[in-house]
């Protein structure tokens, strides 16, 4: 049985090497759930064996018993004969049958003793078999486990080769040139902005101080009649000093 089901598992790989549609990893995975089924199946067949081998074994106990008693009572007849309390052809007759179920009990015994022995031998045999392929089973189940690890590894570094490749390629790299190229030119058109605010800002400056500050007509107005109460004089001394200016 274990000899088929390590065949079915083998031939699982080569079909899965052989038809590329199917899943090698997924294929080993079901031959090792079959043989778990399987280990659960001798499991039980094992209990089945060992629980006829305890039957038997009980079976030659209670046979010796009655092997016992009917020696015993063989006995206690041939004495009641000698004793006078039987005859001795009628404590014969039925000594001679109480022997024969005696011998009768004998025989089942070397029957269920041979039994027993049968039963033992195929248990000790059937789960030295079961305790290997439960080993088996751990060590193809570890084995698929790092199977697993190593291939999910290998695709994503196949993948991340791939990518690696796709971006050194002539399109990837005039993609980055072009985006370099962006960048510069955004950079530029900012800086030219902040310099064309700062050219305003002088230019402004500029126009300002040639013009110089002035105030509306309303403000000077004012301002005027303001000088005229405080300090009449000052309006003399301000045309005088205009005219030295000019």
């Amino acid at each position: 049985m274990i000899i088929q089901q390590l065949f079915k598992v083998i031939q699982s790989f080569m079909h899965a090497f052989v038809n590329k549609i199917q899943d090698p990893i997924l294929m080993a995975e079901q031959g090792i759930r079959d043989l778990k089924k399987d280990y659960d199946t001798s499991m039980k067949n094992l209990a089945e064996i060992k629980s006829m081998a305890i039957d038997t074994r009980n079976k030659i106990a209670e046979q010796t018993e009655i092997a016992k008693d009917y020696e015993k009572k063989a006995i206690m007849l041939l004495q009641k004969a000698q004793n006078g309390e039987l005859s001795r052809g009628e404590a014969d007759r039925l000594a001679s049958e109480a022997l024969k179920k005696k011998q009768a009990a004998v025989e089942n015994i070397k029957k269920y003793t041979l039994d027993a022995k049968n039963f033992e031998a195929m248990a000790d045999k059937m789960e030295s078999k079961i305790a290997n392929l439960k080993e088996q089973i751990g060590n193809w189940e570890n084995e698929v486990k790092t199977l697993k690890a190593r291939h999910k590894v290998a695709i994503t570094s196949k993948k991340m080769t791939k990518q690696m490749i796709s971006m050194s390629g002539n399109n990837a790299q005039a993609l980055l040139e072009n985006m370099k190229e962006k960048v510069n030119n955004e950079e530029s058109l900012a800086q030219a902005y902040d310099e064309m605010t700062s050219i305003e800002t002088d230019i402004d400056k500029e126009i300002n101080d040639a013009i110089g500050t002035s105030y509306s007509d309303e403000v000077q107005k004012s301002l005027l009649e303001l000088k005229k109460q405080i300090a009449p004089t000052y309006l003399i001394e301000q045309k005088q000093n205009n005219e030295e200016q000019n």
